[in-house]
């Protein structure tokens, strides 16, 4: 029998997390031998945590918040999508040494490619935020070759940091500029934790061309009223659900050695989560 692998997300707080879930929904379906916890790592900790992998029989393991910054540094190795973001939210071991990757950029577009065929033919992007977030977005819609994103938030300065991180073709704005943007926009994505309670964002729905693409990385409500507002004007809209199961398959094929399926069945599993924790 193959020896059981283990495997991790690891944050603080961790207890919300839909991760142990997914995974161990995987290992269940493909018949593998492993496991996949929750651990609470306070951020003094981290450091200590990390250099224990090895030494504490881990495969690797997936990072949340508040620690994908200190994830980066740890990690002896990073991939280009890392390298890129500036964080690390996967983590394994490849002989011996720490290697981080992120896989929220892969999550993101994987997400769109699976709802919204054709998200990717315009040219021209508004994202919504700053954030850790909106760095995997951006570098998502670098890769695939938009030639206009324009950043939009309530700090200027924060937009502009994160614009100049990723160079030509990334501008910054404040939201009082949304309805110049919002004009033309082939895809609108909402990177920020607004509508988690309510809220709606300060941009005008109604400016949008009618073939545009819109999209939220929040899943709890899974339909936002920003979505709810692009709907009811009848645009394509996207939740945020899939670019949290998307991004969860990368790390299970590096720590299990099986690249797993993104099933409707597993989208009902997380969606009946969450309403059972609403």
């Amino acid at each position: 029998m193959a020896e059981a692998r283990k495997a991790f997300v690891c944050g603080h707080p961790i207890a919300h997390s839909r991760s142990p879930l997914i995974h161990r929904h995987w290992l269940a379906r493909y018949g593998l031998a492993g496991s996949y916890d929750a651990i609470d790592v306070a951020p003094a900790d981290f450091g200590a945590f990390a250099a224990a992998l090895a030494a504490d029989g881990f495969a690797g393991g997936n990072v949340t918040i508040p620690h994908k910054e200190a994830a980066f540094a740890a990690a002896a190795r990073r991939d280009g999508a890392a390298a890129a973001i500036g964080a690390v939210n996967t983590l394994w071991l490849e002989d011996g040494v720490l290697c981080g990757g992120n896989t929220d950029a892969h999550g993101f577009a994987a997400n769109l490619d699976e709802r919204a065929a054709g998200w990717d033919d315009g040219g021209s992007a508004l994202v919504l935020g700053a954030g850790g977030a909106a760095r995997a977005v951006v570098h998502a819609l670098k890769e695939r070759g938009f030639r206009r994103i324009i950043i939009l938030n309530r700090t200027v300065e924060r937009a502009v940091e994160l614009a100049q991180r990723f160079g030509a073709g990334v501008a910054a704005h404040g939201y009082e500029a949304s309805g110049h943007w919002l004009r033309d926009a082939d895809l609108v994505v909402n990177t920020t934790s607004l509508g988690m309670h309510g809220e709606a964002l300060p941009v005008d729905i109604a400016l949008l061309p009618d073939d545009a693409v819109v999209t939220d990385i929040v899943y709890v409500p899974l339909v936002t009223p920003f979505l709810a507002a692009a709907a009811a004007r009848g645009l394509r809209t996207v939740d945020g659900l899939g670019m949290l199961l998307h991004q969860a398959a990368p790390g299970f094929e590096r720590w299990f050695g099986t690249r797993p399926q993104i099933t409707e069945a597993l989208r009902a599993l997380v969606l009946a989560d969450i309403e059972r924790t609403a």
